[in-house]
């Protein structure tokens, strides 16, 4: 790269890496949480005012009550008999990260897709700041157009770059 670099890691320089064992509590338990199915009761693990903010298709939640309106209830609506399988995580000092998926049942209407009963996975990455015991950012990114995929509906309309892969459509090069 040439010329000046921005600054890289602005929100984790500080990191106090002692509160790790206290970080990896809480998002066990608040898994444990999801997987219960918990709503009402989950700020046990959130702030008041925690940040939720996802990826185009998901929104941004601000504060529990939200979290619990626009995100939980929707997609408890959508799919249900869901369990959370994190795949890995991640835990330093007052922050965690994750990547694994959801196996549910689409068994309410999800992005305009009425139910097919299919089982489907849900893939997802997740990054937390935990601060004093409980949850107050969350960075999430979830795989809607997967999702959607599952249920037969492509998001891409045969542009997506798998056809790359598939070769059945030649990747553009640059010019230079």
């Amino acid at each position: 790269m040439k010329g000046s670099r921005p600054e890289q890691a602005v929100l984790t320089k500080d990191t106090d890496l002692s509160k790790t064992e206290d970080t990896r509590r809480v998002i066990e338990n608040m898994v444990d949480g999801l997987n219960d199915h918990r709503i009402s009761d989950i700020g046990e693990f959130f702030s008041e005012g925690f940040r939720w903010m996802g990826n185009q298709g998901c929104g941004t939640k601000t504060g529990l009550q939200e979290f619990q309106d626009n995100w939980q209830r929707p997609f408890q609506a959508a799919f249900s008999d869901k369990v959370c399988i994190d795949e890995a995580r991640l835990y330093m000092g007052e922050w965690a990260a994750a990547f694994g998926r959801q196996e549910a049942t689409h068994s309410g209407t999800f992005l305009g897709i009425e139910p097919t009963g299919k089982r489907v996975e849900i893939r997802y990455m997740d990054f937390w700041k935990v601060v004093d015991g409980k949850i107050a950012d969350n960075w999430v990114n979830v795989d809607f157009a997967h999702v959607a995929a599952q249920l037969g509906v492509d998001l891409f309309n045969g542009e997506g770059w798998e056809a790359f892969d598939r070769g059945e459509k030649t990747p553009p090069r640059p010019d230079n």
